[in-house]
């Protein structure tokens, strides 16, 4: 028994679809969008030293990005930083963001309820009617990676972009975020067509501004013909029309391809005993037994809620070795018959 404990892993289920946020095509650009935080960034101000950070915004969809200054860890600077982005990019119909510290402060200063106080109260900050705010699981950065894979190509661009060990001022820091913004923006996101020289990868800034660098388009003289404006309104929509096939046809069978977690396993149940893990040795995960678990829309378990000596948490499957102690003479069940039972 020793040894079962010892040697008891998580077993994820299968990798499951991507949401539907990630294959929504020919929407507005940013109306699925990721937000987190990264820093702190150390700025000059006059003759100290002050801490700043960075508000990463990600379209789901395009996987473009939108950076704001932050300026604490604070509910408001946290607000001020969603407003000022709803101002340039207009409100989204989803937010989608971790359990981060920021957003867990500004639970406790809003209006509280009785059941899930704290995704009701992000909502009901940041949103409409028309919009609302998803929370991943706690401990489950991989279901972030749409925003935790921005984040490094950010921090890659800033420091290509900064000038050696000087501090910033806030001024230069802003600039810099905006020069890795329009950076990262252009990068393709396809890989470079082979079949014309002319014709380039589809980048974000596609979508964004109509050119990969954003150049500007070339001057045209005013006309007044009602037939003019029609064709030209309806070139308009043809070239939007041909980003977003593009983006079907070459961008879409990429990023849907199932890279790891490909076995069937035994869905977790109510009362299995599992090890949480957590920390950076066996020794520091904790006993506990499922008390509740949260099916996706695949009708998998990927969720679960634990009862451990510190309380109930929820916790994602992949974070959950269960133990094999079941009774002596109790028939073990094989992950076909549960298959058959779903």
């Amino acid at each position: 028994m020793m040894c079962r404990i010892r040697n008891a892993l998580p077993s994820p289920p299968a990798m499951a679809p991507l949401p539907a946020a990630r294959l929504q095509p020919f929407i507005r650009p940013f109306t699925y969008v990721g937000v987190d935080y990264f820093g702190p960034i150390l700025v000059k101000v006059g003759r100290s030293q002050v801490k700043r950070w960075v508000a990463l915004f990600t379209c789901l969809t395009i996987r473009a990005v939108h950076l704001e200054v932050v300026h604490s860890l604070s509910t408001e600077s946290c607000i001020m930083a969603v407003r000022r982005f709803v101002a340039r990019r207009g409100y989204p119909a989803e937010f989608h963001s971790d359990n981060g510290t920021c957003f867990q402060g500004a639970s406790k200063e809003l209006e509280r309820t009785e059941t899930d106080k704290h995704n009701n109260a992000m909502a009901t900050t940041f949103t409409t009617a028309k919009t609302k705010w998803v929370f991943i699981p706690p401990a489950t950065p991989h279901m972030g990676g749409a925003w935790e894979r921005l984040v490094r190509s950010v921090k890659v661009a800033i420091e290509s972009i900064s000038d050696g060990p000087r501090r910033p001022d806030d001024e230069v820091l802003e600039t810099i975020l905006f020069e890795a913004e329009a950076l990262i923006n252009s990068r393709p996101l396809t890989y470079i067509p082979l079949q014309s020289a002319d014709e380039e990868a589809i980048t974000p800034n596609h979508f964004l501004l109509g050119t990969s660098s954003g150049d500007k388009l070339p001057p045209t003289e005013p006309v007044d013909s009602p037939a003019v404006l029609r064709s030209s309104w309806k070139l308009a929509q043809a070239m939007t029309l041909r980003f977003w096939t593009r983006w079907v046809k070459e961008y879409l069978p990429v990023t849907t391809r199932r890279s790891k977690w490909f076995e069937e396993t035994r869905d977790i149940a109510v009362g299995d005993l599992v090890l949480v893990v957590g920390g950076t040795t066996k020794d520091q995960w904790t006993r506990g037994r499922i008390e509740a678990v949260i099916p996706g829309r695949d009708e998998r378990v990927r969720q679960a809620l634990v009862r451990t000596a510190a309380g109930v948490h929820r916790r994602p499957a992949v974070k959950l070795a269960v133990l094999d102690v079941m009774e002596r003479g109790e028939p073990q069940t094989e992950v076909s018959e549960i298959k058959g039972r779903n």
